[in-house]
């Protein structure tokens, strides 16, 4: 039910429900009763025949007696029947000239959950696109075990997973909430804020996103209305008394752009607006402005029929008004995300007021304006030609499933989204010219995710207009980025501190927990096979059945989550060693019997992501190690040496023997510390010297320690310690290299 529905009062069944209204059954040829015969209804019905027939205009009016019979005695928290709410939310979609399936779902959309018709019923007598769509749009009910925020969220991805089946759901849903919106007033003001911010977090900016600007303007205007009505009030004020004093301006402006294009023979009309008070908040926000200094109040909007056209027209404007450096977008050529396109100026005008102009062709209007609603109609004769909003918004849907698939619950889901749905965006190319868009601030990595998953993953490197540069380097509008590929699929985890797109997040999190999951299970497989040892069991010896009662016992759900979680460090694998060797024998294995292996694990720098190095003391191959068991992280190398292993000796339960393979595969860090003179372009002369012996840098520090001396630190990556001294022994002989250190 809307958030506006009250108790629903006493459900009749549906035939007791049409004899207490007076309604026949439903059947082809329908007239509502008298005391049904409204204004909304008549409205909603007078809307609908200024586009569909008159044989689907009578289907609509069917739909109407089905829901006022199914409805009946309910009543929203205003007084008023509950019927009039799917009306008004039908009327709504007739605006927007949405097709007659639409509407009759919108008379609908609350009979399944509020009543006692079900969704066969409905298919039955409407058909199966109107059942799909009446249950894409019902909502969960509320479970009282779950949070605001998961309900919320669960609610939110059951809404994208039904909109990826049929669009129409999330236009019916905007309406609905629409209309709730204009009915806010009745409900508790913690209420209203709550329903107001979900609104402008989420409702609002999907309009945008499908690009249905109409819905976007009117939920925005509202939200803030009832999220701060007192910042609403005086904003309001504010604009009522800018109007008079700026109508004369407003009106000159116009008639000299009529002219202008009445000269060079442009067809076309100048439509003045006012930004609606929403937009103006967030800039004096954003800014840091008062009222008083918001120079482009008014907007202007010149509609023409062509492409070439509003070009045209564009040089009219320049030639009559200076244009603003750098206010220039040209979003005909390159469309916004949602399908949006109009070129955009702001000029000098009269006063010295700057003036927004946007130039679009007629098309253009109506998908600014409905989006991915525009033309809808067309669809229903035979159109299969998808327009490009069309194409916009199911390319966003298709990318909303993917991040649903990676995530790793409802809230991470709606979380991600949100990002998604505040694009500030750049438009960067790849390097065959194709456009790519993304959010600003967006890094190479979030490019190379956005053109294939399997690139992001592969990256090693990027080329930013030829030159080589950093991952985590910002793109900016214009720029040519090509990705440098590496032979394994292995995305950094430190990626996750830089990148900004939700599809580059959930997919490097969703690789990186199948790889812990993969590398756990197998060093939780070698960490209980040593313990077993010393109770002469082999994991080999357990068969099928013996293992799934072992599961029960111990309460797990199977074999590999016990590895699984042994290898994470979540449990204990002398413990469970002991606990094996009890289950088997029916007794506990004498005190001095359950000595643990001496033999050290072997740590071969492959193990993946349950093995992790300490950057305590950047353990490398050679240095005497030891392994510390940590929950959630699995096996963490630290250096014997190491100042807390002093620290976590007082948990010797959690410590195990390790040590390194023969052959050890791969690089490790290390940090050392110079100190060098204090001169020009000594840090690039040891930078230097350190590249040519083939040693990367992953980080650099440098300070003066006194007039005369520097103290340089280098995160460097080596093979192990033979490579390390070979370093330090070619450093030691620059000679402006006093001391130099490992840390």
């Amino acid at each position: 039910m809307s958030d506006l529905g009250g108790e629903a009062g006493q459900h009749l069944t549906f035939d007791a429900a049409q004899q207490s209204l007076g309604l026949k059954p439903p059947v082809p040829a329908l007239h509502t009763s008298p005391d049904l015969q409204d204004t909304p209804l008549q409205q909603l019905l007078e809307t609908a025949s200024t586009y569909l027939p008159p044989e689907q205009v009578a289907e609509v009016e069917h739909a109407f007696e089905f829901a006022a019979a199914a409805h009946a005695g309910q009543k929203r928290k205003s007084g008023e029947d509950y019927i009039w709410h799917p009306v008004a939310v039908a009327t709504i979609l007739a605006e927007i000239q949405l097709d007659k399936v639409s509407l009759i779902a919108a008379l609908l959309h609350d009979v399944v959950e509020d009543t006692p018709v079900g969704k066969d019923e409905i298919a039955e007598t409407f058909g199966e696109t109107v059942a799909e769509l009446v249950d894409g749009v019902t909502k969960l009910g509320k479970l009282e075990t779950r949070s605001p925020q998961e309900v919320q969220a669960e609610n939110f991805r059951k809404m994208m997973l039904a909109m990826s089946r049929d669009i129409r759901v999330i236009l019916i849903k905007l309406a609905d909430r629409l209309h709730n919106m204009r009915t806010l007033g009745v409900m508790r003001p913690d209420k209203q804020r709550r329903i107001a911010r979900e609104t402008l977090d989420i409702y609002a900016p999907i309009a945008a996103r499908l690009g249905i600007n109409a819905f976007r303007i009117e939920l925005e205007d509202l939200g803030f209305k009832a999220m701060h009505p007192w910042r609403y009030a005086v904003l309001a004020n504010a604009v009522k008394r800018a109007r008079g004093p700026r109508r004369e301006i407003v009106q000159q402006i116009s008639d000299t752009l009529n002219r202008r294009l009445e000269q060079d023979n442009i067809p076309g009309r100048v439509e003045g607006r006012e930004k609606h008070l929403y937009s103006l908040y967030k800039k004096m926000r954003k800014k840091r402005m008062k009222f008083a200094e918001v120079r482009d109040l008014f907007a202007f909007r010149i509609i023409t029929d062509s492409v070439d056209n509003c070009y045209r027209a564009l040089g009219a404007v320049h030639q009559l008004y200076k244009p603003l450096p750098r206010r220039f977008k040209d979003y005909i050529a390159i469309p916004k995300p949602n399908g949006y396109q109009s070129l955009h100026t702001v000029v000098f005008g009269p006063n010295s007021t700057h003036i927004e102009v946007q130039i679009r062709t007629e098309l253009m209007h109506e998908v600014a304006e409905h989006g991915i609603a525009a033309h809808w109609e067309y669809k229903e004769k035979g159109s299969v030609q998808p327009s490009p909003v069309e194409v916009k918004a199911q390319e966003w849907i298709k990318h909303l499933l993917e991040i649903q698939q990676s995530a790793g619950n409802s809230v991470d889901f709606l979380e991600n989204v949100k990002v998604d749905l505040f694009p500030d965006v750049i438009y960067v190319f790849t390097p065959k010219g194709d456009i790519v868009t993304l959010p600003r601030g967006a890094t190479p990595v979030d490019f190379a995710y956005q053109v294939h998953t399997n690139l992001g993953h592969a990256c090693i490197g990027c080329r930013i207009d030829r030159q080589l540069m950093p991952l985590r380097t910002p793109l900016e509008s214009g720029q040519t980025v090509e990705i440098i590929k590496g032979k394994e699929l292995q995305p950094n985890p430190a990626w996750l501190d830089f990148v900004v797109t939700p599809k580059a997040r959930t997919q490097i999190r969703h690789f990186l927990k199948q790889q812990t999951q993969a590398s756990a299970l197998e060093l939780g497989r070698r960490l209980l096979m040593k313990a077993l040892l010393p109770f002469n069991i082999h994991c080999e010896q357990l068969d099928e059945q013996t293992r799934e009662r072992l599961m029960r016992a111990l309460q797990m759900n199977g074999w590999e989550e016990l590895l699984e979680k042994i290898g994470l460090g979540e449990r204990n694998a002398a413990l469970v060693a002991k606990q094996i060797h009890d289950f088997l024998h029916g007794e506990s294995m004498p005190a001095d019997k359950q000595e643990a292996s001496h033999q050290p694990l072997a740590i071969s720098g492959t193990e993946g992501l349950a093995v992790s190095f300490a950057n305590c003391c950047h353990p490398i191959p050679g240095d005497a190690i030891i392994g510390f068991i940590s929950s959630g992280k699995g096996l963490v190398i630290h250096r014997q040496d190491c100042r807390n292993v002093k620290n976590y000796r007082s948990q010797p339960d959690k410590w195990l023997d390790v040590k390194w393979e023969p052959e050890v595969a791969g690089t490790y860090k290390s940090v050392i510390q110079l100190e060098v003179e204090n001169r020009r372009g000594a840090l690039a002369e040891i930078a230097t010297a350190i590249a040519r012996t083939g040693t990367d840098i992953a980080h650099v520090q440098s300070e003066d320690k006194d007039d005369t001396l520097s103290l340089m630190r280098f995160e460097i990556s080596v093979r192990d310690r033979q490579h390390l001294a070979q370093l330090m022994r070619h450093l030691k002989r620059i000679p402006i290299v006093h001391k130099i250190i490992r840390i």
